[in-house]
């Protein structure tokens, strides 16, 4: 059984173009590119086999192999980042786990993906699909309802059932969850850019139709949930980690703070 990570990064985001060569201020106020970042984070889990950077554009290629990466190249037609690993890893074995690190995920600490791939590989195998999900804590839970007040997506909620199986995850912040609560943060859980596969639910993935839910939430996952497959949600701990995703430029100075608090370069 093999672990190989892919890392997608695409140059045409709607969003934010060009997000994946972005540079980015670590401590010592030197400057590596969000996907570099995102490769270094990745080399840092232990258990993993190979790493790849999954990119369309070869401005990105050039720039990953340039540091060192590996890339596997895929087509334009990718929707998502989920679809962009199915293409590169369309050669896996059965028994392999295919590990999807999203490239605006920089801080995502190696326990979170040792956690996610130990649980995938432990899950019965009708589980296609597992993801990682970190309770907020009071800051974060402020800093994602700000977000929203001020028309941003600060990041992505999870919903779940009693075992963990996720009901649904959102752009909101997912329960209501209302203004003004002092003390203990409500429980509110923070979903992961990250995911573990089976070949199988790659292969079903790419078969489903996009479906309304993900179209309007813009969140790939949710295509397994409209199509009847589970998804198990791996809860981890930050253990002090400031955890954060690149997901407008004003994200930019979270990330770079984080980065000289834990030392990298």
């Amino acid at each position: 059984m093999a672990v190989r990570l892919y890392i997608p990064a695409r140059y045409a985001s709607s969003r934010y173009p060009g997000k994946p060569l972005v540079p980015l201020r670590g401590a010592g106020g030197a400057e590596k590119s969000l996907v570099r970042r995102s490769w270094e984070a990745a080399m840092a889990v232990s258990g993993v086999d190979e790493v790849f950077v999954a990119t369309d554009d070869e401005r990105i290629a050039e720039h990953a192999r340039g540091f060192g990466a590996a890339v596997a190249m895929t087509s334009s037609a990718a929707r998502n980042g989920t679809e962009r690993v199915a293409e590169a890893a369309a050669g896996a074995a059965e028994g392999d786990v295919i590990v999807n690190l999203q490239g605006d995920a920089p801080l995502t600490p190696p326990w979170f993906i040792e956690a996610l791939v130990a649980a995938m590989k432990a899950a019965p195998e009708e589980t296609l699909m597992a993801t990682p999900v970190l309770r907020c804590d009071a800051e974060a839970l402020r800093g994602f309802q700000a977000d929203r007040a001020a028309g941003r997506v600060g990041g992505t909620t999870a919903v779940m059932r009693p075992d963990r199986r996720a009901l649904y995850f959102s752009k909101e912040v997912l329960p209501y969850t209302p203004a003004g609560w002092e003390g203990e943060a409500p429980e509110v859980w923070h979903h992961v850019g990250a995911y573990a596969y089976r070949p199988a639910g790659l292969r079903a993935y790419m078969r489903w139709p996009e479906g309304p839910l993900e179209r309007r939430e813009g969140l790939e996952q949710l295509r397994f949930l409209e199509n009847g497959a589970e998804i198990l949600c791996v809860e981890v701990e930050a253990r002090g980690a400031v955890f954060w995703e690149l997901n407008n430029p004003s994200d930019a100075p979270r990330l770079e703070a984080a980065l000289a608090a834990r030392g990298l370069a």
